[in-house]
């Protein structure tokens, strides 16, 4: 890693992960308040795929600083894992501005983590991977592979939906939109996921022809 893939690393480090641990402390103080148990406001932390995907983000950028001659640092570090961080991510921050970001309206310290974990994460860490990060060919099926972690994570949602009767986002809310739509819903979000997968193969590819 070159220092400035370092210090990019670092720097982005700090962000993902105040912005995590802020987040985790207003989803539990929001629980405290409505006189439920601490450990209701982790599961629901937990539930969400932006709060999943910025701590894979920030997990990609960490583990290689923290342990780069480790088995796991160098995995972490691999251009197929930063290539699906980096296209979750994306998609973390495209999804929230067009379907989600009407929802709701947060203030204070809410607002800032949701700029930070659907905005600022999204673009710093895109373009790390662009600019900083050493280019890489990738395969074009590289998508397909990406893709086990939005169909673990739906998989995971709907059987946590099922125990809980309570689902993170309205376009896979069962119990509003029934099953049939929450798939067709997740099917489309998926093809998104995949195409714009193929994009940034194309893109690392064409910037590791230029420097090879």
């Amino acid at each position: 890693m070159t220092p400035t893939a370092r210090q990019s690393s670092f720097a982005l480090c700090i962000i993902a992960w105040f912005a995590l641990l802020l987040q985790l402390n207003l989803s539990v103080g929001m629980t405290a308040a409505s006189g439920k148990p601490a450990l209701m406001g982790i599961v629901i932390y937990l539930g969400y795929f932006t709060v999943l995907t910025n701590l894979f983000v920030a997990l990609a950028l960490l583990l290689p600083l923290v342990a780069p001659d480790s088995t796991i640092g160098r995995f972490a570090a691999r251009p197929m894992v930063q290539g699906c961080a980096v296209t979750s991510i994306l998609v973390v921050g495209i999804v929230y501005h067009l379907l989600l970001r009407h929802v709701w309206a947060p203030q204070g310290m809410q607002w800032i983590a949701d700029m930070l974990l659907h905005y600022v994460m999204p673009i710093l860490f895109f373009l790390h991977w662009l600019l900083v990060l050493p280019s890489h060919r990738l395969p074009w099926w590289a998508p397909l592979v990406w893709c086990l972690y939005p169909v673990g994570y739906l998989a995971y949602a709907l059987l946590r939906g099922e125990v809980l009767q309570s689902y993170p986002y309205p376009f896979i809310d069962v119990l509003a939109i029934g099953y049939g739509q929450a798939l067709l819903n997740a099917l489309g979000l998926l093809v998104c996921f995949v195409v714009l997968g193929l994009i940034l193969v194309a893109v690392s590819n064409a910037r590791a022809r230029r420097t090879g």
